[in-house]
């Protein structure tokens, strides 16, 4: 309890009045319902994953239907426009609500397994670079040098050319190529945590490195993890329609945004919405997960917990 709290308790015990002070989380849950970004951030991700997990639900046709006979029709803001159809069918006569719907899921899902893989990776080399320094952390920064100086798209390009695209094959490269952010920022703030009292005091206690990085200093990483985990999400993402875009990524024909984008650019002049409409939907999404990071990086901070 601080002077302030002391003082205020004091004269509150004197005039019989109770003072309830809030707790850290009450004041970043204020933090988080005042920052707009962090609002809009979760609500657009709110959205987008409830639309993915109910994508039976609320397409109104199979995304993998084809019907020449209702090939290229327009939106319904469009002239002979219909709700059947709400934004059209693409050339192969596949409703393309539909697709933007379960194109949701390719996305999230790509990016959240690429996240996972590359944070495993990066948190697990950062981490003991941090904490041990020394020879492993002349290895950890050398391997971040070396990842950092090969482009991730030029890479994940030939590698998926080697290998063939597929899903499994994207979330692989991509895990594999974009660890390095992690690996930076959790090596930076274990170095910053190893010198703390009470890493000290764990060590003078007796307990093992694992036990230490598990119990003391892992728990304190987790606000700067959460921020790269959220940010990385939307970098895999943004990866993964372009590699899609080139004919790399997704294969038709399952439903991804990059690569609606890219069996539509051959209309980009004739139904500029066939690209228009996956494009926004990739904005959206990314903008989201980046406001989304932001804001957890500025209710977390400490200047932000005041």
């Amino acid at each position: 309890m601080n002077t302030i709290e002391t003082i205020t308790n004091e004269k509150a015990s004197e005039l019989g009045i109770e003072v309830v002070f809030p707790t850290p989380n009450q004041i970043m849950l204020r933090s988080m319902v005042r920052h707009k970004g962090f609002l809009i951030g979760a609500t657009v991700l709110i959205i987008v994953v409830l639309m993915a997990a109910l994508a039976p639900v609320l397409a109104p046709h199979d995304p993998y239907e084809q019907s020449l006979a209702t090939r290229m029709l327009p939106t319904v803001w469009q002239e002979n426009g219909s709700w059947e159809y709400p934004l059209g069918t693409d050339n192969m006569g596949r409703d393309y609500l539909s697709r933007i719907i379960y194109g949701s899921r390719v996305s999230l899902l790509i990016g959240f397994l690429v996240m996972i893989i590359a944070a495993t990776i990066g948190t697990t080399m950062g981490l003991l670079a941090g904490y041990f320094g020394g020879k492993v952390d002349m290895v950890v920064s050398f391997l971040i040098t070396v990842r950092l100086a090969l482009p991730a798209v030029l890479v994940a390009v030939a590698v998926v050319a080697l290998m063939g695209g597929s899903t499994k094959v994207v979330i692989f490269v991509l895990g594999f190529l974009i660890w390095d952010r992690f690996a930076v920022v959790i090596r930076a703030s274990t170095q910053q945590i190893r010198p703390m009292e009470y890493v000290a005091a764990a060590k003078a206690a007796g307990c093992s490195t694992r036990r230490i990085l598990i119990a003391e200093v892992i728990p304190n990483l987790m606000n700067n993890l959460i921020v790269v985990m959220t940010l990385e999400v939307a970098r895999a993402i943004l990866l993964e329609a372009a590699l899609s875009f080139l004919g790399m990524g997704v294969q038709p024909p399952t439903p991804s945004w990059g690569l609606m984008i890219s069996e539509a650019k051959e209309f980009m002049l004739f139904e500029p919405h066939l690209i228009t409409i996956p494009g926004i939907a990739l904005f959206v999404l990314l903008l989201g997960m980046n406001l989304l990071g932001d804001g957890i990086r500025d209710v977390t901070a400490p200047e932000g917990r005041s």
